[in-house]
């Protein structure tokens, strides 16, 4: 038997546009992402002689011993619901290889339904461990491709970095690393569905599009004032609607030092960006006096 260990790192948008819906139900988008140094630990044992299995878990602190830690597993699908098990199944058909056994754990600390990708960036570890495991027998644009097959963000996710994506999510131009950036994320105690949020787009006019050449520029140059300027998700004010929350977490962010802010994704966390460590710790603090699920992350 054999393990090999992955990092499946959360995205955020920096900008997000949906250009339409196309003629097989799904929204063609236009959007900068960068993935971040908040992540998920993916370990994937291959010839273990038995049935698949997978375990997905957070790992806390006890309640009854704080010197001890408990698996929580609620919520995390342990099966092939779960996209990482999609994706192993995706890897072996496209490879025609056998694993003889496959094993793949999960230890997650990316929240869910959240918009940073938690889920496709499981998915996309997988796709990186075994395809380095079994000595790259696909590129790393073919990896990319057989990740759209498993879901919308999986190519993004598999390519990380700073990329323009498009069409669903399978079209991809890499960037230039972005520059050093510090982001806190705050994840609020809702969610938001997100082909609801789809079928609500649909119905409305955006009341702002993103310009993304200016998002480009700015990030070409490193002008952090400039990427917090150009910050826009024309998802965001529709979940504002319902949720006063969005408004409230990113003016806190404003307030305590952040070049810009804005929900990532279809939410409904949120995100800021800083240039010093100090000033994010200080809205991190901040923050944490009304939410509990507040991040620190950097640009990876």
């Amino acid at each position: 038997m054999q393990t090999i260990t992955e990092s499946a790192f959360a995205k955020l948008n920096l900008t997000l546009d949906v250009l339409g819906k196309r003629a097989d139900g799904y929204h063609d988008i236009r959007s900068v992402e960068q993935t971040i140094s908040l992540r998920d630990d993916v370990v994937v044992s291959i010839g273990t002689n038995a049935p698949w299995a997978l375990h997905c878990y957070r790992e806390q602190l006890s309640s009854d011993d704080a010197r001890e830690s408990v698996l929580e597993t609620d919520g995390f699908p342990q099966d092939s619901d779960n996209l990482a098990w999609r994706a192993a199944e995706a890897f072996f058909q496209r490879t025609d290889l056998d694993p003889e056994g496959l094993e793949i754990f999960i230890n997650k600390r990316i929240p869910m339904q959240a918009g940073l990708g938690g889920g496709s960036a499981d998915a996309a570890a997988v796709l990186r461990a075994l395809n380095r495991h079994y000595g790259a027998p696909l590129s790393l644009p073919a990896l990319c491709e057989l990740g759209g097959t498993v879901g919308s963000d999986v190519p993004f996710c598999t390519l990380c970095g700073t990329a323009v994506v498009e069409g669903r999510g399978e079209l991809l131009r890499p960037l230039p690393p972005a520059p050093e950036m510090y982001f806190v994320i705050c994840k609020p105690d809702f969610s938001v569905s997100t082909p609801e949020l789809y079928q609500k787009f649909d119905e409305t006019v955006p009341e702002k599009r993103p310009d993304h050449k200016v998002m480009l520029s700015n990030l070409q140059k490193g002008q952090l004032l400039g990427i917090g300027g150009s910050l826009c998700n024309v998802f965001e004010p529709l979940v504002m609607q319902e949720h006063f929350d969005i408004n409230y977490i990113k003016s806190m962010m404003i307030t305590y030092g952040a070049y810009g802010a804005q929900m990532t994704g279809s939410g409904s966390a949120v995100f800021g960006i800083y240039d010093s460590f100090e000033y994010a710790t200080v809205a991190c603090t901040m923050l944490r006096e009304r939410y509990q699920n507040i991040y620190l992350a950097t640009t990876v």
